[in-house]
Parts: structure tokens; sequence; C-alpha cells
């Protein structure tokens, strides 16, 4: 390559280097540390210290303290005399390219176990009574459930199940047994495909209290409608998830 060119990549790649500012890189360090504590990257939950993270990302220690303070916030990690800076958070892995419930999701984490806070027939709001196919003002099963994962609140889920399928759920042990499980049982055919959307909301009073969390932190919203194999939409979910103890992941094809 001509001088001329190299000088070229050269100036703007050096004026970039330059714009990095501390915080920046610390949110960029905070990211990649993230991980590892996610992915249980650090044996024995202790992180190293501090010095040696910064020669390995080749960070200066006050960036260093930076993203630790960081992740501390978050609550994933605190500072222990003596010890060092050690894990005191698990995030568990929710996979959103599979359509199971949570217990099947998480099995390999533990046990879930479901709170039935709320139990029956209700009419169907409008927007509901639109998704899942049925007249104004029909009668669905509405169910809340308190999910914990090892004892611990993991999610508040609302759900709307049609009348003619949630009638006979009402007989069946909600508290130790997915719903999919006992939809496909009942209805005698599998789930076949979900309609999810996922986004960050702050929570309310109603839902922090029951998850244990801060007023207004933010949770992670699920709002899922599933369908039967023959196209039927039978379960309209709105799942509240604290977000310092569950991740989100999937695989995406790419086609054009």
């Amino acid at each position: 390559m001509p001088a001329e060119r190299i000088r070229e990549h050269t100036v703007p790649v050096a004026a970039a280097r330059r714009r990095r500012r501390r915080p920046d890189q610390a949110r960029q360090l905070a990211d990649l540390l993230r991980h590892q504590v996610r992915t249980g990257g650090f044996p024995g939950g202790v992180l190293p210290l501090e010095g040696t993270i910064g020669d390995d990302y080749r960070v200066s220690r006050n960036t260093v303290r930076q993203a630790l303070d960081l992740l501390r916030t978050e609550g994933l990690v605190e500072r222990q005399p003596g010890v060092g800076t050690v894990v005191v958070s698990e995030k568990y892995p929710h996979g959103l390219d599979r359509l199971q419930g949570l217990a099947e999701t998480l099995h390999e984490h533990g046990d879930v176990t479901n709170e039935v806070r709320t139990v029956g027939p209700v009419p169907a709001p409008a927007p509901v009574a639109r998704r899942l196919g049925l007249a104004d003002h029909a009668d669905v099963l509405y169910i809340e459930r308190l999910r914990r994962l090892n004892g611990l609140p993991l999610s508040l889920d609302l759900t709307y199940i049609p009348l003619d399928i949630g009638a006979d759920l009402l007989g069946c042990d909600l508290e130790h047994t997915d719903v999919f499980r006992l939809l496909e049982t009942l209805t005698g055919q599998p789930l076949g495909t979900a309609e999810i959307t996922l986004e960050a909301v702050n929570a309310d009073a109603h839902s922090a209290a029951v998850l244990q969390a801060p007023r207004g932190a933010a949770v992670l919203m699920l709002e899922r409608l599933t369908h039967l194999s023959d196209g039927r939409p039978v379960d309209l979910e709105f799942i509240r998830f604290r977000g310092d103890r569950i991740t989100m992941s999937g695989l995406l094809h790419r086609s054009l």
C-alpha cells in the first residue's frame, strides 16, 4: 500500500483511539467481565486481581475499578476482605429458540415452583379476546403465578386461556406442573408456535413487592402468544422476569 494510503488510514485510527474515554472503556470491560460471570468463567467465583485484569484487557487499574463498580451496582459481584472480588449473583439462561415452559427450560439449574396467587374465570379484556380469537367479553381463565427457582423469586406470570380449555385446568396441579404440559395433555395435541415480544419495563408497586425487587427496578417483560399445532391461539402470557436473575439467548439464522 502506498505511504499516502497508509497515512490516510493511520490518522483516523489514532484519533479514534484517543477519543476512547475511561467511562467508555469501563462499560466495555464490564460487558466482557459480565459475560465471564454469566458463563462461569471465573473458577471458584473469584475474579482475578485488578492488576491482572488490567494487564489481560490492556486497560488502566482505574478503568478496572470503574468496571467492577458497575458490576457491583448490578449486584453481580462484591468485594470481600481477604478474598477479593467474588461472584454473588448467578443469572440463569432462558433460551428463546425453543418453545418450552420455565421448568423445562431451567431443569438443569434447580427446582422451579409455582405459587398460584389468582386463578379463575374473568371476562376477557378486548385486546385479550382479539388475540385469542374469541368473541368480545368472552370468559377466559386468568392465572397469576409467582415462579421461584431454588426458592428465589424469578418471574410473575399473568396468563389468559380460552375457557373451553381453561375450565379443565382448574382441577390440575398448577403448582408443580408447567401450563404448557397441561395444555398438551388436555387438548391431545402438541403446541406449535409462539409470537414473542421482549422489552424492559419498570416494576410497578405490585410486581416489585411480589418479586422482592426495588420499586421501579427494570424487569424483563416477555409477552408470548402460544398456538397449538393446528394454529389455534391458546395461551396469552405477560411474564415479568427479574432482570438480575435471568438472561435471554437464542440462535438466529440470517436469510436475505
